[in-house]
Parts: C-alpha cells; structure tokens; sequence
C-alpha cells in the first residue's frame, strides 16, 4: 500500500510540474533585453506597450538605449540593442544593407494607414473666417507651387527665404527631407530648419497654429497632431525607387524628385534576438494596432503629458480586445492580471 501511494505522488508531483513548465514565464535573460528608446510619441508609446507585455507576459527584464534613428539602427545590426518598437522599415540605407545582410528582420505590420509628407494649416490656402483668417495661398496644392510662396512661410532670420521646418538631425527623414528640397529646386527658396527633437517640433507647429501664422512642416502618422489640426498635405511627384535611393543618401549630388516610400510599420529586432527568443518574435509578428485608438491614446498622452509607460498601461487596459489576440491564453492572463 506504502508503494502504491508513493507511485501516486510521485505521478501527481510529475504532473505538477509539468503543468507549471508549461505555463511558466521563460527563463528570464542574464542581461535584459534593450530596446530603442524613440524620440517620438508613437514610437514611446508601442515602445512601452511592448515592454509591459514582455515583463508581465514573459517574465523577460527588459531597459532601454537611447540614440537617433541611424545609431539605434546600427546598433540592432550589431545586437547591442534588440528591438525597435517603431520601425518605419527600408527607409534608410543602414536597414537595407544590415537586412540584406541577415542582421536585422521587421516583424509585421503593425499600424496600418501611416503616413508622411510635407503639409500646411488648411487656413493657408483656404483661411478661417471664424478667426478672421484670410487664405495667404489660395492656389496652394503642390511643392511645385512652394517657390511663389515663400513670403507667406517667410524665415525671420533669413530675408527674401522661407523656411520649412524639417525633423530632428539624426531621423532618416531629415536626410530624405533635405535632399527633397534640392530635388524640388526649393534650396534656393527655403531654409532648411531643423528642430532639436520631436518635442520640439511639435512646440513651433501648434505654436504657429495657436496664432494662426502659416507654417510649412514635415509630418506623419500616427501622431496627435494630425487628429488635432486641419491639415493639408502638399502633392508630390509618384512614387519612383530609384529617385528614392537618391534621397536617403546624403552624399548624393542630384537627388531626384518622388513622393517617399509608402509607409510600413514594423516591429525592428535582431537576428540573434529572434533566434533567442522566438516565442516573443512571434508575438511581435501578430502585432496590429488601429491608428484610431493609437492616435487617441496619443493624444491622450500629449494633453495629459503622460509618461509613455503610464500611457502603454492605460492602453493595455482600455483595448484588451486589441491585445490579447497577440498573445497565448497564459499570457495574455498574466498581462491582464498585471494591469489590476
């Protein structure tokens, strides 16, 4: 009898502990697993999304690296960082020869409906009547039409010059940015100002919308800001590849024009990461994020001047019909247990 019962707890603390293999978080990483820290609310925001789900859901430690777009990409291509939450992938010539390499993968697709370009308040070509605004460039549609209006976007410290207003030093579209005014011939007829960060830029575009002055800027989404403001996008010529290549590199003389490349967000990572971890790669892989509630959860954040992490929690609690599809039963429980 003493045998028997000794057979059955043995079986019973077996199964126990298969149960509890099965369900455990993974083995957390000696070091923990660095990610980008982007510059950009959408970038912070999916950044800190991210982060809890890995930490709460996988029971990895996670931190992060900060850096501009360029380094933060040649450190993924070396793994001294492991993931880019916000990848705007084939953009810049750092990500094409690392993944043509082997060292870098995108992972999904994970907002839909992004975009970028060049844009102007719509009370600039249509005014306002309700602020008393009159159009300042009525026949206002494309960056072909930008050199008769550089008065209207006039640069106060550089007479008879407009001035756009471009992204930070460091971010891939500051370069694509700077060559399209060469490839438009707007070199001659507009400053190229460069704000110091994202923040930044943000603070002199609503400033100029507060005041209703006209200004000239580089954009995308998904942001606050284009769900805050009536906006216009300016036209530009179809999109061309090799007219592109042209753009994301700085060295080249005659860069020729083109719209940018149409916009695919992914989730950047490693190639060693990926093989250390698939099961979070591939979760990364199912990620996919409506740009509705991603741009108001960000315009949320920006009114509320929220931190990202707090924003990402907030976003895992209101949406769980958005995340939880991502992720096995087990761990969606152990992030949704974590947000109580």
């Amino acid at each position: 009898m003493r045998a028997i019962r000794a057979l059955l707890a043995s079986a019973l603390t077996g199964l126990s502990l298969t149960l509890a293999t099965a369900t455990a978080p993974l083995q957390a990483a000696e070091a923990p697993i660095h990610f980008a820290d982007l510059n950009w609310e959408s970038g912070s925001l999916i950044t800190g999304i991210l982060r809890h789900i890995v930490e709460k859901g996988y029971g990895l430690p996670t931190d992060m690296l900060p850096g501009t777009t360029i380094t933060l990409e040649t450190a993924l291509a070396k793994n001294d960082i492991q993931v880019i939450g916000e990848e705007w992938a084939g953009r810049s010539p750092v990500w094409v020869k690392a993944e043509a390499e082997g060292k870098v993968v995108s992972l999904g697709d994970t907002v839909k409906g992004a975009t970028e370009g060049w844009w102007v308040p719509e009370y600039v070509v249509k005014g306002d009547p309700a602020r008393g605004i009159e159009p300042l460039a009525p026949e206002l549609r494309s960056v072909s039409d930008l050199p008769r209006y550089k008065e209207v976007f006039k640069d106060p410290e550089a007479p008879g010059k407009g001035r756009f207003l471009n992204s930070p030093i460091g971010w891939t579209s500051e370069i694509v940015n700077a060559q399209k005014l060469k490839a438009y011939g707007l070199s001659d007829s507009y400053v190229n100002f460069r704000s110091g960060s994202g923040a930044a830029l943000d603070a002199e575009i609503n400033s100029s919308i507060q005041r209703g002055k006209p200004v000239l800027f580089y954009y995308w989404s998904p942001t606050p800001l284009l769900g805050k403001h009536k906006l216009i996008q300016l036209e530009e010529p179809p999109f061309d590849a090799k007219a592109w290549e042209t753009l994301t590199d700085p060295a080249n003389p005659n860069p020729q024009p083109t719209r940018s490349l149409p916009s695919k967000l992914s989730i950047g990572v490693s190639t060693p990461f990926q093989k250390q971890y698939p099961e979070v790669a591939a979760f990364f892989a199912r990620v996919d994020i409506p740009i509705e509630p991603l741009n108001k959860a960000l315009a949320q954040m920006s009114e509320k001047h929220q931190d990202p992490r707090q924003a990402s929690e907030d976003f895992l609690k209101a949406h769980p019909d958005i995340w939880q599809p991502w992720l096995p039963e087990d761990i969606a429980a152990r992030v949704s247990a974590s947000l109580k």
